[in-house]
């Protein structure tokens, strides 16, 4: 066991810190203090601000100053991010974009955006072992597991605060690139089918098109038609839980190689591909910087494998 024991720590309150809880932002500022220490520290007024006592729910405002105790950590010498050191320094290369505000993963398939689940690694916790001195690293949206491509993460509160406002407002736009069976009809343009989540015995998520489901909506635009399958744009209006998988499949075109919601015969026509992921790719991402209001557009190129796959379709369909 290696154990931590740091000094009493003066932490001045920026404009962007302030307005949240004080357990909120200690929970953030003491990563891997158990929450029950938290609270002591707060009920024995261990914590104080500006001097003062406070309770759990106190606000923070711009220029106060909290008075954090040493608080002393167990680290095990399994913990699951330092067992994954090779996944984390593989974050680093998957980097799109990053300043002050905003860091842009290309995120590869396989891996989780957060732990949890059964699974000790997620992209958030390499992330915070990648930067160990950013204060705030939260994600602004979520992409499946096995689906790849661009990761937008906050580096301040005040930028998840816009992003999560451009989401709302649905002037975020999100293009994603998707292997699909058959031929895609030029006229099936828009997919609206209300969603509804189901929870199986077994914890596993399945989506169903359900007239009891929230409303669901997402475009479509043909990229490249191939002789068994199509690549198609997928752009969502609505963010719901495995949306453009179901949206594909309750069209009739089911997703390369997806498990849940996919057609094995269809994987087996592709089985000379060299891939065994879902082909579902987030391939790009516009939105207004939430500093400067600046229009951007970060793109996500394909993998390799992917990339390969496609050329291979391209010769055969001749």
């Amino acid at each position: 066991m290696k154990t931590e024991n740091p000094t009493v720590q003066l932490i001045p309150i920026t404009e962007d810190e302030a307005g949240q809880r004080i357990d909120n932002f200690l929970r953030t500022f003491l990563k891997g203090v158990p929450k029950s220490m938290i609270y002591r520290i707060l009920r024995k007024g261990e914590v104080r601000v500006n001097k003062k006592r406070i309770k759990p729910e106190y606000k923070l405002l711009a220029g106060d100053e909290i008075r954090v105790p040493p608080v002393r950590v167990a680290e095990r010498e399994d913990a699951p991010v330092s067992a994954k050191l090779d996944k984390v320094a593989a974050l680093e290369h998957c980097i799109l974009f990053e300043d002050d505000h905003l860091l842009i993963l290309n995120k590869p398939s396989g891996t989780a955006v957060h732990g949890g689940s059964g699974l000790s690694f997620g992209v958030i916790e390499g992330l915070r072992a990648l930067r160990p001195d950013a204060r705030f690293l939260e994600l602004v949206h979520r992409l499946d597991r096995d689906t790849s491509g661009v990761l937008l993460v906050a580096k301040k509160r005040s930028a998840l605060r816009s992003l999560h406002e451009q989401l709302r407002m649905k002037t975020m736009q999100k293009d994603y690139l998707a292997l699909v069976r058959g031929e895609w009809q030029s006229h099936c343009k828009v997919v609206q089918a209300p969603l509804l989540k189901n929870i199986l015995q077994s914890g596993e998520r399945i989506v169903r098109v359900n007239s009891e489901g929230k409303p669901s909506e997402t475009r479509f635009k043909i990229e490249e038609k191939y002789a068994f399958a199509t690549l198609v744009k997928c752009s969502p209006v609505t963010g719901r839980t495995h949306q453009i998988r179901v949206h594909t499949q309750y069209a009739g075109h089911p997703i390369a190689f997806d498990d849940r919601y996919g057609d094995r015969e269809f994987d087996g026509q592709l089985s000379g591909l060299g891939i065994n992921r879902l082909f579902l790719h987030a391939a790009a991402l516009r939105f207004e910087h939430p500093a400067n209001g600046e229009t951007m557009r970060i793109e996500a190129p394909l993998e390799q494998k992917l990339r390969n796959a496609l050329v291979k379709l391209r010769k055969s369909a001749k």
